[in-house]
């Protein structure tokens, strides 16, 4: 069926995101490796991002972009495929990637538009506990300054992220 000199998009056959996320999940059992997040878009760009306790190396998003296309056939869809590591641009989905991060500086943006630095010191289903810092800047050098430790709802955080430091 054409529709304006182009096969009619709903047509095409999608790539399920729950089915990517299967055989993600399928590839990466008995590892430290998870699934973040899987995308599909309409024109089947596949994007998975992982991340692991202990770090995603190239080979291991190989391995699993491999694994991945060996289930797909370009014969019945075509289809790009990346597969990520979570790195520290993006930011924390999942509860496991801020137990990750206990005892390291992250950063929160929060509901009400305030933003936060400090150690995470806790985290469960329903808070962290973050060890506040601020920073002053004296001539050209930053100084840390520790705070309250506070309790802060999984609700009230808008986004978390790690916290790059050299």
């Amino acid at each position: 069926m054409i529709w304006r000199g182009r096969t009619s998009p709903l047509l095409l056959k999608m790539i399920s995101e729950k089915q990517i996320e299967k055989w993600a999940e399928e590839q990466l059992e008995g590892t430290d490796r998870f699934v973040i997040h899987v995308k599909v878009s309409t024109d089947n760009a596949i994007n998975v991002i992982v991340d692991s306790d202990s770090g995603v190396s190239i080979d291991n998003c190989i391995a699993l972009s491999r694994y991945i296309e060996h289930q797909l056939d370009r014969d019945e869809e075509d289809f790009e495929l990346k597969v990520l590591s979570s790195g520290l641009e993006f930011p924390f989905s999942l509860l496991r990637q801020y137990k990750k991060y206990i005892g390291k500086r992250i950063q929160l943006k929060l509901e009400n538009g305030s933003e936060k630095k400090g150690i995470l010191q806790e985290a469960n289903n329903e808070y962290i506990i973050l060890q506040e810092e601020t920073e002053k800047k004296h001539k050209k050098t930053i100084k840390r300054i520790t705070g309250e430790s506070v309790r802060i709802s999984m609700d009230e955080i808008k986004q978390a992220k790690a916290v790059i430091e050299f």
